[in-house]
């Protein structure tokens, strides 16, 4: 007996898929027993608007190094699978192409340009100190949003304003901060590549307007095939121009260590503002990057506001802060302005210092709060950046040290094309180009993994776990409180709430149990929720009826958005979004999780309470999905380990790279990036698993990784009438 705490007394349009929910909400010839009779809403967090860029995020520091170590771990898989890169792609040939050196006091510049990608070119200017050396420190200079990136120029009425504040010393370079930073790193001997952003100065093939003010979607590039950025195929494939960008960093860092000369253990990078969110991103990433100084980007608020800084799944349960802190216990700069990151002293910090105090290195951690001036990398700033890197370099320059008057490049000095070196072709075909390359060469990957069934779980099935999020040991504690208890003929109903306590979840729940029960439950999540297993009359339905006279207790819910969750959630067909005007998945889904991923976790929360939280253990579970939730069914089953035995999926046939809208209940960022839905079909292995809705040849990806598993026999494919299809799960359930 359950125990439980009883209380005193093919392509799928939007436009079709709107249609067929309100069919299903107008439908009243089935009808579930109710949980909330008296119309109140479950008391579940998800019901409260969702969060955005402009929330708080905190980092919680570990209570030990092993748990540190681990988080760690899972937030930098999380940050690879976010931005497209696990895996990695396959470097290709940089085809470096360094020219036109101009030679000034201290220090040359050159003009560089490579291809991170075949034909997509990142592009920057190259500064090297004077002096020879064989061991030369290389930093890596990102530019931020300040107007025109690389070309940026105050003006001569806003650096005489800033020089009058103190926030700059010289009116000539005082009117860019970003190539004075560049000169005065090459002046203490350092080798700097000032690089450009995606499109900005020389980096033109994807355009300003769309990589950091896109605002509408393109109906031309929402298409299965061959399709453009910030599409709902692109988010499937979790491509987007953070990650490009991220992307274009490390090919960076290839680059500037490729150079003679350069000391390979003093390689560091800093920016500020945009750039200070590249910094920390890559240092998070990229363990050869040995000192960083990341400058006003790094709070417990504001994350980032432009699309060159988000990306769906990236900031779901952590923030910039924890990003920041993965470089620990390696040497971090920070500053702070009046800005988001005013509160930084306070709010963040302390925890940094805190994890750095823990790792035994409380030196290499520090912040400069600067909160008299506004958003900046001004001559203050950059005074703290170039003592930080003179320390931890062991540069050798006396403190302070106190930059000096250069004089500024004109932006036809700086910009790398001319007659010699003409622009690359960009634009909508380019742009479609590129996904597909990158595509193509995740997918030969994905293939290669697919020889070894340990090596294809740990690509597919590790990012699949990032996206979702929740695994059945991390569901959470589980209460379930009964409202009413019924006795039918041979079994027993029990409604109630399923709360999941951590996570500030509740669940409308029925529970049938036989009154001759064999240890077997089998939970059954339907696209109508509770109210697809129940007819007219409110008798379950016979497919339902026949496995209670097996014995078998059957266990149903409403999802969320589901059932009774419609009554009270304002649910409109369509998974909800921020308030925010611009049509980019990644504003509301970098920060919450879709629709799908928290059906997903209801589906673990039934799992796991039937598991962990009864009288009588169940022996045997059970997991079936129907009549559209076959997906949510498949994907949740992957993260079930060995508590669950046996999954009964109808998938309809249902792929992820087809939906046309991120607005799609059943959209999962990088739902397509893995084998779409047969690849968290083959993630079920070595566990009995029934497949409706498919054929043998398009299941022919879990087919090979049963056969590899050495369980091929466990995977049944039903190919028979839809008519039959519920009297063959019953059947298959109950043998």
């Amino acid at each position: 007996m359950l125990k439980f705490n009883q209380p005193a007394p093919t392509l799928i349009s939007t436009a079709a898929l709107l249609l067929v929910w309100m069919i299903g909400k107008g439908d009243l010839t089935a009808q579930a027993p109710k949980v909330y009779s008296d119309g109140k809403p479950p008391s579940d967090k998800r019901l409260a608007p969702l969060k955005d860029l402009n929330g708080y995020f905190p980092f919680h520091v570990p209570d030990s190094i092993e748990a540190w170590q681990k988080q760690r771990e899972a937030t930098h898989r999380r940050i690879l699978v976010a931005l497209g890169l696990w895996p990695m792609p396959n470097q290709t040939p940089l085809n470096a192409v360094i020219h036109g050196k101009i030679d000034r006091e201290g220090y040359s510049v050159e003009k560089v340009y490579f291809e991170s990608r075949p034909g997509f070119f990142v592009t920057g200017n190259l500064y090297r100190p004077t002096s020879s050396s064989r061991n030369i420190p290389a930093i890596l200079s990102p530019h931020g949003h300040w107007s025109n990136g690389r070309f940026m120029d105050f003006g001569r009425e806003e650096v005489r304003k800033q020089i009058v504040q103190g926030a700059e010393r010289f009116e000539e370079g005082g009117r860019s901060p970003l190539q004075s930073r560049c000169v005065q790193l090459a002046r203490m001997g350092c080798m700097v590549f000032h690089y450009d952003m995606i499109g900005y100065a020389d980096s033109i093939q994807i355009s300003y307007e769309l990589a950091h003010r896109f605002a509408k979607q393109r109906p031309e590039m929402n298409r299965s095939t061959e399709w453009g950025l910030f599409s709902p195929q692109a988010e499937a494939y979790l491509q987007s121009v953070m990650g490009l960008q991220t992307y274009n960093s490390i090919r960076a860092l290839d680059f500037l260590m490729s150079l003679p000369n350069v000391d390979q253990t003093r390689i560091g990078m800093t920016g500020a503002s945009g750039g200070g969110t590249q910094t920390f991103i890559l240092g998070a990433l990229d363990p050869r990057l040995t000192v960083a100084f990341p400058a006003v980007m790094a709070s417990t608020a504001m994350q980032g506001g432009c699309t060159c800084e988000n990306a769906c799944v990236l900031r779901v349960g952590s923030g910039n802060v924890e990003f920041a802190a993965m470089f620990a216990p390696k040497p971090l700069g920070l500053t702070a302005a009046d800005d988001w990151t005013v509160e930084m002293e306070t709010k963040g910090f302390p925890e940094l210092k805190k994890l750095y105090q823990m790792l035994k290195s409380p030196n290499t951690v520090m912040l400069k709060p600067l909160i008299h001036f506004g958003h900046n990398y001004n001559y203050v700033s950059r005074a703290a950046m170039y003592s930080w890197f003179n320390h931890h370099f062991k540069l050798g320059w006396n403190e302070p040290v106190v930059e000096e008057a250069y004089t500024r490049l004109s932006r036809k000095e700086m910009s790398v094309w001319n007659q010699n070196h003409p622009v690359p072709k960009g634009g909508p075909s380019f742009e479609r180009r590129l996904l597909k390359g990158l595509r193509s060469d995740s997918e030969m990957q994905l293939t290669k993994a697919r020889n070894s069934v340990e090596a294809y779980r740990k690509l597919a099935g590790g990012a699949i776990e990032s996206l979702i999020g929740r695994q059945i040991k991390t569901a959470g504690n589980l209460e379930f409180t009964m409202t009413d208890k019924n006795e039918a003929v041979g079994y027993l109903v029990m409604t109630g709430s399923l709360r999941n306590i951590h996570h500030g979840e509740a669940l409308p729940v029925v529970f049938l149990h036989p009154k001759e029960w064999n240890g077997h439950t089998a939970i059954w999540v339907h696209g109508k929720g509770k109210d697809g297993l129940f007819d007219s009359n409110g008798q379950p339905i016979k497919e339902v009826a026949k496995l209670l006279k097996s014995g078998i207790t059957v266990a149903t819910v409403d999802l969320l958005n589901q059932g009774e969750f419609q009554n009270v959630s304002g649910f409109s067909g369509l998974t909800r979004t921020v308030e925010n005007s611009r049509e980019f998945a990644g504003y509301s889904f970098g920060y919450n999780p879709t629709l799908f991923v928290r059906r997903v976790h209801d589906i673990l929360s039934m799992v796991s309470y039937i598991h962990s939280h009864s009288e009588r253990v169940s022996e045997k579970i059970s997991l079936i999905g129907t009549h559209g939730a076959g997906p949510l069914a498949a994907a949740a089953a992957t993260q079930c380990g060995k508590v669950l035995q046996q999954t009964a999926v109808d998938t309809g046939g249902f792929r992820f790279l087809n939906l046309d809208s991120y607005r799609n209940p059943d959209f999962l960022p990088g739902g397509a990036k893995y084998d779409d839905l047969p690849g968290l079909l083959a993630l079920n292995a070595p566990r009995k698993l029934w497949v409706a809705g498919e054929t043998k040849d398009s299941l022919r990806i879990p087919s090979d990784i049963y056969r590899k598993s050495g369980k091929e026999s466990s995977l049944s494919i039903y190919t028979g009438s839809p008519d039959s299809l519920l009297t063959e799960i019953v059947h298959w359930i109950s043998k």
